[in-house]
């Protein structure tokens, strides 16, 4: 059997066994550990839900692997299952050339957890959003947010909140390698060689809830999941019952999910600017931007794969990976920076031609060097519309609208000619 159907029979073992795990432990790491030869994506920015009724407490976010690859499981408020037990999340750690899933658990102290930032208590060491008072949990309000609920067990302490926060302005997801470089310490060692109770049955589901959500899906949302936080388990249920039943995951979401190619990603990306043009979300300037970083990284990935026979390295998908993490943060804050335009027919003209380059990608008819071609040569034509709009008041002229239709045509030419020669690359659905 190969390495590759070993891992993934391992994925399918955890999402089967996953009802087991919420049986009591003394293990310092419980649950399967997955391997995984890509980086998960950059952590979300949310913001935190209500608290739905005292007695209940936060678990943070976080990416987890399934059939389709990395799937986004909502924070959410949980009751833990007794009193005086503390959440400490799980983290992926970048070990033997491989990304490590450690499982989560509750026990009577935080344990390591990757020093990964989570938020909203979780700052990458030990816990500040609470502690048990006498059996009884009180709520840091420096952290918690409380909405309407009235909470009697409450006190303020910011300085654990500044003491216990790893900075992490990238939002990495993972420990080891480029990403975190914190050690567990003596405490959280300490910590993790306690009695240990596994998720609960309540947190079990939420994940499989997740893992059947399509729009959870990193291959899918380009790393900003449809929900990213949920008040309870129940509420995210109805949710993602209706996802699954309007729009459930397909055969090609799980090969292309499980079977990760850089210029799946490189398509995903330009297929979200195509769509922030088309949409109005994005401007002609916004999408020149994204495109030129788009054609940077294609340009990147050829290089590299024309220095090594064909191939990537680890080290260069992960920081290709990385790369596109960032630039996916710019389209989305491109996307929502309130900038817009009212939709009209030569950012049409432009969202087709980044329609066609995905597609191209994604087939493999295209290869990176020729995306990073296309990529400029869009942004090109992109900022001078957008210089044009600035100097007229925001409009074309009839002549500069034809300008920009005649520049199209030529991009469009070339756009068939690269996807019509001999140069090809493996299609999205395989491995690079």
């Amino acid at each position: 059997m190969s390495l590759r159907s070993k891992v993934r029979n391992l994925v399918f073992a955890a999402l089967i066994a996953a009802p087991m795990l919420m049986l009591p432990v003394a293990q310092a790491q419980i649950g399967i550990s997955l391997n995984i030869n890509v980086a998960p994506p950059a952590l979300p920015v949310y913001e935190q839900p209500p608290l739905p009724a005292p007695g209940y407490m936060w678990t943070p976010g976080y990416w987890s692997y399934g059939q389709a690859g990395y799937f986004w499981v909502p924070g959410v408020w949980v009751q833990p299952p007794n009193p005086g037990l503390l959440w400490t999340p799980g983290y992926w750690g970048y070990e033997g050339g491989a990304y490590g899933w450690h499982a989560g658990y509750w026990g009577p102290h935080i344990g390591f957890y990757g020093g990964v930032n989570y938020g909203f208590g979780y700052g990458g060491v030990g816990f500040a959003g609470g502690e048990w008072r006498g059996g009884v949990f009180a709520y840091n309000s420096a952290v918690a947010n409380f909405g309407s609920v009235h909470v009697t067990n409450v006190y303020e302490n910011r300085v654990i909140v500044e003491q216990n926060t790893i900075v992490n302005v990238n939002h990495v997801a993972f420990n080891g390698g480029v990403g975190i470089q914190v050690h567990a310490s003596a405490v959280e060692m300490q910590a993790a060689s306690e009695h240990h109770f596994e998720a609960t049955g309540e947190q079990v589901q939420h994940v499989s809830f997740a893992a059947q959500d399509r729009s959870q899906l990193a291959s899918v949302n380009g790393g900003r999941p449809t929900t990213m936080a949920s008040a309870n388990v129940n509420s995210y249920h109805a949710v993602a019952q209706d996802h699954v039943r309007t729009q459930p995951i397909s055969a090609n979401d799980r090969s292309v999910g499980r079977n990760y190619n850089p210029n799946t990603r490189e398509a995903n990306q330009d297929q979200r600017i195509a769509n922030g043009l088309r949409s109005g979300q994005m401007t002609s300037g916004e999408a020149a931007r994204a495109e030129r970083t788009q054609s940077n990284i294609d340009q990147q990935v050829h290089d590299d794969r024309v220095a090594n026979g064909g191939k990537l390295t680890g080290a260069e998908r992960q920081q290709i990976n990385n790369e596109q993490n960032a630039a996916s943060r710019q389209i989305y804050d491109e996307k929502h920076n309130g900038n817009t335009v009212k939709p009209n027919e030569v950012d049409d003209r432009e969202a087709n031609q980044q329609q066609r380059t995905a597609e191209g990608l994604r087939s493999g008819e295209m290869t990176s060097g020729e995306a990073a071609r296309t990529n400029q040569n869009q942004a090109n034509v992109a900022q001078q519309v957008h210089n044009e709009r600035t100097a007229n008041g925001g409009a074309l002229t009839k002549q500069e609208k034809q300008q920009a239709n005649k520049e199209e045509n030529k991009n469009s030419k070339q756009i068939y000619k690269e996807k019509h020669n001999n140069a090809k690359t493996k299609p999205a659905k395989e491995r690079d």
